[in-house]
């Protein structure tokens, strides 16, 4: 999958708080359905179906009408989420080439303000030579069902902690600059 930030610049607050929306209402559901996201999005006179449509032609969502009428996120959806987050939190401020791909990530070269070069990696669990992360990995603990942008973030989480953790004992590890 190709990481197009183009449409990144073209994203309202709207098209933010629907995605946003959209993944908390994941936490708890497969397929969101529009209501629910309508209610956590909050959007004037129906403004968010109109979002919807938008997000779904950038391919930052995916509707599913198969079992139950709803939305979930993608990869790039979720991708452009966590970028919005590196440059609101002041970490980022551009995305350049991808630098590599390995079996459970994206790397990305990007810039922070101070025109820093750092590399930005993208958690992809889930691809076909990592389908069995459920048995091997201890991510999900207790629970019994899972979605692998869950999964991705989890072992995200996890990475950063044992980079910072390498870090403060002097190890040679990247420097972790924000998740």
């Amino acid at each position: 999958m190709k990481l197009d930030v183009e449409a990144l610049r073209y994203l309202s607050k709207d098209d933010f708080r629907v995605l946003t929306a959209v993944e908390m209402g994941m936490r708890n559901h497969e397929i969101v359905p529009a209501e629910l996201i309508d209610r956590i999005a909050s959007l004037k006179h129906g403004g968010t179906y109109k979002v919807l449509k938008n997000l779904l032609k950038h391919k930052l969502l995916h509707h599913d009408s198969s079992k139950y009428d709803g939305f979930r996120l993608t990869y790039l959806g979720y991708d452009f989420l966590a970028i919005k987050t590196l440059v609101n939190r002041g970490v980022i401020s551009s995305v350049g080439r991808k630098l590599g791909t390995g079996k459970e990530s994206d790397i990305y070269e990007v810039a922070a303000e101070d025109g820093t070069v750092l590399a930005m990696k993208l958690h992809r669990l889930g691809r076909v030579s990592f389908r069995a992360v459920k048995s091997k990995r201890d991510y999900l603990r207790h629970r019994s069902s899972f979605n692998w942008l869950y999964l991705s973030r989890l072992a995200a989480l996890k990475e950063f902690a044992f980079m910072k953790a390498l870090e403060e004992h002097e190890f040679p590890v990247p420097k972790s600059c924000g998740l």
